[in-house]
C-alpha cells in the first residue's frame, strides 16, 4: 500500500486479528461518554473560567450551577447560545460512567458524600487511561503499523488493565510516566504511517499556531502534535495524513480542508472549529452540526 492519498485504516481482512480490531475499533461504546451512566462528573470535577469558552467561573469540584438533580445539565440544548461552547467540546471518552458504575460501583458523590473527593481525584486520571485507550485502539487499525502492532496492543492491555485498578491506586497514578512511554510508541507509529507523505518533514510538534494564515498548505504528513492553532485559517488546507494528536483547533477554520485519514483526529477537536460542507472527514468523524451555519 503505497498511495499518499489513502487512508491508513484498514479492515479485519486477515492482515491483523479481526476480533482484536472489534474490540479496539475506534468506535466503541468504551470510548464514547454514556451520560446516562455517569454522576455528571465532568460537570463537577474541573474548574474553569469565565471566557470565550464558559460564562461563568467554577471552581473544581463544586457542581455548575445548571446541573438537574437527575445529574443532567439544564441547558443542554442551550449550552452554546448561554455561552458554555467548553461544554460542548468537552470529551471523557468514557471515564465518567466507568468510574461511576466500575471503579465507585454506582456511588455518586451525592449519595455517597464521603467517597465525592476521592472520585475527584480518579476521574482525571480515568479520562487519561481512556484517552490513551483510544488513540493506541487507532494506531492498531494502521496496516502500515503491523510491525508495531504487538507493542501497540500490550501496551493498550497494560492500560485497559489500570483501568480497573482501585480507586486509591488510580489516584496515585503516575500520569506522566505513562504518558511518556505510551506516547513514544504512538510517535513511533505516527511516523511510520507519516514518512512517505509530502510535508513529513513539516514539524510543527508544539508550535505557536494561534492565527496563522494556513490557507491551501499541503500538510499531508506533517506533524502537529499539540500545536496551537487556534482561531487559525486552514481554509482549504490538505491535512490527510497529518498528526494532529492534542493539537487545539478551537475556532480553527476548516472550510474546505481536508482531513480525511488524519491521525488521532477527534471529534471533540472537529467540535471546536469551524467549517462548512466542502470539508472533508471520513467516519466515524462527522461534520458538526454547527458548521453548516458558519459555511
Amino acid at each position: 500500500m503505497s498511495g499518499i492519498d489513502e487512508d491508513p485504516r484498514v479492515a479485519p481482512d486477515g492482515a491483523v486479528d479481526g476480533r482484536r480490531l472489534l474490540r479496539l475499533a475506534v468506535t466503541s461504546p468504551r470510548f464514547r461518554a454514556d451520560c446516562s451512566q455517569c454522576a455528571a462528573l465532568c460537570c463537577v470535577v474541573p474548574a474553569f473560567a469565565a471566557s470565550t469558552e464558559f460564562a461563568i467561573d467554577k471552581a473544581a469540584g463544586h457542581p455548575c450551577p445548571h446541573l438537574a438533580q437527575s445529574f443532567r445539565c439544564g441547558i443542554h440544548l442551550e449550552l452554546r447560545d448561554r455561552g458554555f461552547v467548553g461544554c460542548t467540546v468537552y470529551d471523557c471518552f468514557g471515564a465518567g460512567q466507568h468510574v461511576t458504575q466500575v471503579t465507585f460501583g454506582g456511588h455518586d458523590w451525592r449519595s455517597s458524600p464521603e467517597v465525592a473527593d476521592l472520585m475527584g481525584e480518579v476521574f482525571p486520571a480515568m479520562r487519561f487511561l481512556h484517552e490513551l485507550l483510544r488513540y493506541t485502539a487507532e494506531a492498531l487499525t494502521w496496516s502500515r503499523a503491523l510491525p508495531l502492532h504487538d507493542e501497540l496492543g500490550a501496551a493498550y492491555d497494560d492500560v485497559l488493565r489500570l483501568t480497573d485498578e482501585a480507586p486509591h491506586v488510580l489516584a496515585a497514578l503516575d500520569v506522566a510516566g505513562l504518558r511518556s512511554v505510551v506516547n513514544a510508541l504512538l510517535l513511533r507509529a505516527s511516523d511510520v504511517v507519516r514518512r512517505d507523505q509530502p510535508a513529513y518533514s513539516v514539524d510543527h510538534r508544539g508550535a505557536d499556531l494561534v492565527g496563522q494564515d494556513l490557507r491551501g498548505l499541503d500538510l499531508r504528513g506533517a506533524s502537529l502534535r499539540g500545536a496551537l492553532l487556534v482561531g487559525a485559517d486552514l481554509t482549504g488546507a490538505d491535512l490527510r495524513r497529518a498528526d494532529l494528536i492534542g493539537a487545539d483547533l478551537r475556532g480553527a477554520d476548516l472550510g474546505a480542508a481536508d482531513l480525511r485519514g488524519a491521525l488521532f483526529l477527534l471529534q471533540s477537536q472537529l467540535d471546536s472549529a469551524r467549517g462548512d460542507t466542502a470539508t472533508s472527514v471520513a467516519p466515524p468523524l462527522r461534520a458538526p452540526g454547527h458548521w453548516a451555519a458558519s459555511a
